[in-house]
């Protein structure tokens, strides 16, 4: 069976599905019972699948359920408290589900500007983000990780992509996506780890493409012969809503397939796709728990509250502040709140 025809039966199998309810219904009532505020500013968040959600090491504290003027997130922000090792302090995380906690929101639906906006109004100002991809490049194998350095936007235009319209306008940067500071985090982490079963590639294009459909064979042969690494449905808008949002933000990628350019992926199996996503799933867990204990480190306290972004918007806002309009006004208020006078 060709293997994206595979990757969609899969999608479709009704799977034990007395469990899943029964795991949904507990998942509700233990997020139901969590307090529904957190008093402290919270610096740093991710953002990934619900299978990154309870983490080793990590206590869920609260769930908030923010509104901001660009709707709901996807998912409550749960708030997780994580024991550094390096001083024996209590951080906080920001949990947020992109696809909300039980996977129901398709990649064009996701609210990605109430995500990012509801981030930073409870501090985060750093956004580690997981994402499962198929790999474009042969020494990219099923279960190894990728922290991407650039992106090829294949999105279509129909998912909103910027806090600044409506009556504002402003112009970020984006030559480099990511964060290169908290890259050269991710990337010592992910090293530390290769004696425990981690594989990482330090670099990578991805193409973010628009989905929900996988690529045709042409496309993932074309994104190839651009230089692709990696494709994924979920880093964009993402990632140019953090920058504008003045947030530090990097993806770590988890390949778990050759997309659909490898002829020997015909005789691919449902057991090596399962192993592949379960091995990914502990992996990355012991990863992203690396990572975030790096960064919650006294030497990481600059870069993790992104001081060497904070302003940049200012600089790129093209509509002077008396001619905004009233409910652009209101909206950027909001997301800084006391950034303009």
């Amino acid at each position: 069976m060709p293997f994206l025809a595979l990757r969609r039966l899969l999608s479709t199998l009704p799977s034990r599905p007395l469990r899943r309810i029964e795991s949904a219904k507990q998942l509700a009532q233990r997020m139901a019972a969590l307090p529904s505020t957190y008093d402290e500013p919270v610096r740093i968040a991710v953002i990934g699948g619900t299978g990154l959600r309870e983490l080793p090491g990590f206590t869920q504290v609260a769930s908030l359920n923010i509104s901001t003027p660009w709707g709901t997130p996807s998912s409550p922000i749960t708030i997780l408290h994580h024991k550094c090792s390096h001083n024996n302090q209590t951080v906080a995380i920001a949990f947020l589900s992109r696809h909300g906690l039980h996977h129901q929101i398709a990649p064009h639906e996701v609210p990605a500007r109430a995500n990012i906006a509801a981030l930073r109004s409870i501090g985060v100002r750093t956004i580690i983000a997981f994402s499962a991809v198929g790999s474009l490049q042969e020494e990219i194998k099923p279960r190894d990780f990728v922290v991407p350095d650039q992106v090829i936007d294949r999105t279509k235009g129909i998912r909103p992509f910027t806090f600044f319209e409506g009556g504002v306008v402003a112009h970020v940067p984006f030559g480099d996506p990511f964060d290169e500071g908290v890259a050269k985090v991710v990337r010592a982490c992910g090293h530390s780890l290769e004696g425990e079963g981690v594989v990482l590639h330090d670099r990578g294009t991805l193409i973010c493409m628009e989905g929900p459909q996988f690529s045709t064979r042409a496309e993932s042969k074309l994104y190839r012969s651009w230089g692709g690494s990696v494709i994924n449905m979920s880093c964009l808008p993402e990632a140019k809503l953090a920058r504008e949002a003045e947030i530090a933000y990097q993806m770590i990628c988890m390949s778990t397939d050759y997309d659909c350019w490898h002829e020997s992926t015909a005789d691919v199996t449902v057991e090596m796709v399962m192993g592949n996503m379960k091995a990914n799933a502990v992996n990355a867990k012991r990863f992203v728990t690396a990572v975030l204990d790096e960064l919650a480190a006294e030497q990481n306290s600059q870069l993790v509250q992104a001081k060497h972004i904070e302003g940049s918007v200012k600089f790129g806002m093209s509509t002077a502040q008396p001619n905004w309009s009233p409910e652009a006004r209101e909206r950027m208020n909001w997301l800084f709140p006391g950034y303009f006078n």
